[in-house]
């Protein structure tokens, strides 16, 4: 591990004070933004070529886009923080400051050897906490391996079956009603942590409003080029260094230390407010039944008579519930003025079919018992108005829907976000939003594994945009109560920057338009043209350059637009899921590498469009200028943005290629 540690230590904190760092970072954010305000704006007002509106709206619609993902990631980085050296931790010696922690290693079906190297290096970590494996696979193998190295295991309890098992953050609610530590530890199962990682995380607790401390993932099996773009230096870094200055810094689901108290919360108060409203929204379907059922009963006095005495009902729920009472008492007694109207006509419409039977039986007396009841006496039974249960079964149904005690799930109590495929940042947004601190400690403290072929990463990549589009549409952080509204924005970024597959679509389509057919989205390439957008991309990496601090960030770049088919697919899908109940499904990461006849081409198959469609622009434009259809610098500027797309699609074939890393050693840490 030494070459490791080595590497890591090149990404220790301190390599340039704050001060010196922040002045140049706002300046080049100033110069950028107003560089790119002044090209969009320039670009609406001037140069769209309305004669071809069909590609020049979105193509400015595109650019558009472009400015203000520069405008959310300059005001990110208008507050980044370096922290510098951790404060001192409580002091592990002193029974006064000790405090409790507990390690999770969360496992479903990852290999046993690799689960236990994380779990024995967790075992090892130098601060007194208890080590624990999450198995959510429930294996007879992982037990033994684990109960004879002296290390707990946690799996679900029979709560859990036929339930909702919310996959990673089912697997840690269970364990946090299961443990008792005033600190987690949490940890996928390749994440092998350092022995001095409580030492550098819990001294940032000594803040009792310090809910999480996030600190970076980094990958031993990546080699230097990085084909994969697995390292992500520039979000474990800048990115998450410029949202911990607006206190936003989220929770990344492993190498992170969480406060229990914080969680425990979290879960009370999301078990409150959606059982509240919950009731709300049941009361106010109630009302609207109601009126429903009276339209379609003008001329059944008994059916109205319960409509009359259901609707008293429901109007008093709801200024209960505007008044504050206690839920318990509200929906009691709902659901028992509820119960009581259905009994009691109940019970008269039984007396009422006693007496029709009574009737029918004198009218079968005589030879061929009852050959005398012809429709007239079938006539007898529906005569009579409809029973009034037929007009309260629909509001009788929603009393069940009006329990508190949330019997179809294991546990009523969920701390960690359930609502995503990704857990870690929904549960970061409600606890900022309940007004809790997070710290991004820039300390490479755990080394992991990534995925080392192009089938995973792309999993990995779209489960992680997924999750995070689930969050916005069901929690869409622009109107979440109690964040402020630089924390609004900072997850709004993250959000944002995954609508980039469509914008790509016009960045692909616009050039290879204006080279094939002359079709030109703007109405000049004018002087004013690049005295506008050269000044703003020029800005733009620089911005990117000083922000970076030397990490690398061209690859980051080059997967924002080779992978537009998963960022389209992972906004679709999230849609479908969160609005049409379409199942997403979850599929855990592969950890080691897996088995391929050859290179994946089916994989990167509209990538592989793109890039001929781009190519063979590149020959019609020359045919174009052959036979004297082309003139102008219209198409020259097209051809350099052709070949700049190439470049940046030119990572798909490296990675269909990627034959993985060299073998690594299999020490233990």
């Amino acid at each position: 591990m030494t070459d490791l540690l080595t590497r890591r230590d090149q990404r220790l904190l301190g390599r340039s004070t704050p001060a010196r760092r922040i002045v140049p970072i706002r300046v080049v954010v100033l110069l950028a933004s107003l560089a790119g305000l002044n090209y969009i704006i320039w670009r609406w007002a001037v140069s769209v070529n309305w004669t071809s509106w069909w590609i020049a709206v979105p193509l400015v619609v595109a650019e558009t886009y472009s400015v203000i993902d520069s405008l959310l990631f300059g005001l990110g980085a208008w507050r980044l923080r370096e922290r510098g050296e951790p404060p001192t931790p409580p002091s592990p010696d002193s029974p006064e400051t000790v405090v409790t922690v507990d390690v999770f290693v969360t496992t479903y079906n990852e290999p046993v050897e690799m689960v236990m190297r994380t779990a024995l290096a967790a075992q090892a970590i130098e601060y007194p906490h208890t080590t624990w494996i999450l198995d959510d696979g429930g294996r007879a193998e992982i037990r033994e391996a684990a109960e004879g190295a002296g290390i707990g295991v946690i799996t679900r309890s029979s709560d859990w079956v036929d339930r909702p098992r919310h996959a990673k953050a089912g697997n840690l609610n269970n364990a946090l009603l299961t443990t008792e530590g005033e600190f987690l530890l949490i940890l996928d199962a390749d994440q092998v942590p350092e022995p001095s990682i409580l030492h550098r995380t819990l001294g940032y607790f000594k803040d009792e409003k310090t809910a999480l401390v996030q600190t970076p993932q980094w990958f031993e099996n990546v080699p230097e080029s990085d084909p994969l773009g697995s390292q992500a230096p520039l979000f474990y870094g800048p990115i998450q260094q410029s949202k911990d200055g607006w206190n936003s810094a989220f929770f990344c689901g492993s190498n992170a230390v969480l406060r229990r108290e914080a969680l425990m919360q979290l879960g009370v108060s999301r078990y409150v407010a959606e059982v509240e409203s919950a009731v709300r929204r049941a009361v106010k379907t109630s009302s609207r039944l109601i009126e429903h059922a009276r339209l379609e009963a003008v001329d059944q006095p008994r059916v109205l008579e319960v409509l009359e005495e259901a609707e008293t009902i429901v109007e008093r729920a709801r200024v209960e519930l505007a008044r504050g009472d206690s839920l318990g008492d509200v929906t009691y007694r709902f659901q028992r003025g509820i119960d009581t109207i259905a009994y009691r006509f109940a019970d008269a419409d039984v007396a009422a079919m006693q007496d029709d039977i009574a009737e029918l039986a004198a009218m079968s007396v005589g030879p061929g018992t009852f050959d005398a009841l012809d429709q007239a006496a079938l006539d007898l039974l529906s005569d009579r108005s409809a029973s009034p249960l037929q007009a309260i079964e629909s509001i009788s149904m929603l009393v069940g829907a009006l329990d508190v005690d949330r019997g179809d799930e294991a546990q009523a109590i969920m701390p960690l976000a359930t609502i995503s495929v990704t857990e870690d940042m929904a549960t970061a947004m409600r606890l900022h939003g309940l007004g809790w601190k997070s710290v991004y400690h820039d300390e490479i403290l755990a080394i992991g594994l990534a995925p080392e072929d192009l089938n995973t990463m792309m999993t990995q990549r779209l489960r992680w945009a997924q999750g995070t589009m689930q969050v916005f549409f069901r929690e869409n952080p622009l109107v979440q109560k109690g964040l402020s509204l630089g924390q609004r924005l900072m997850y709004f970024s993250t959000m944002w920057s995954y609508l980039s597959g469509f914008a790509a679509l016009v960045y692909i389509g616009a050039p290879v338009l204006c080279l094939s057919f002359g079709v030109v989205p703007v109405t000049a390439y004018s002087v004013d043209f690049f005295a506008r957008l050269i000044p703003f991309l020029v800005l733009n990496q620089v911005l990117f350059w000083v922000v970076a601090a030397g990490r690398p960030t061209w690859r980051g770049q080059q997967y924002s637009l080779a992978l537009f088919p998963v960022w389209i697919a992972s906004v679709t899908t999230a849609f479908q899921n969160v609005y049409r109940g379409r199942a997403l499904g979850f599929s855990v990461t592969p950890k080691t590498k897996q088995a391929s006849n050859g290179p994946r081409w089916d994989l990167v198959k509209p990538q592989l469009v793109a890039m001929g469609c781009l190519a063979a622009a590149l020959v019609l434009v020359g045919i174009r200028y052959a036979t004297g259809q082309a003139d102008g610098i219209a198409p020259l500027v097209n051809i350099l943005w052709v070949v700049f797309d190439l470049v940046i699609f030119s990572i798909v074939v490296r990675a269909v290629l990627y034959t993985g890393p060299e073998p690594r050693d299999k020490e233990s840490p």
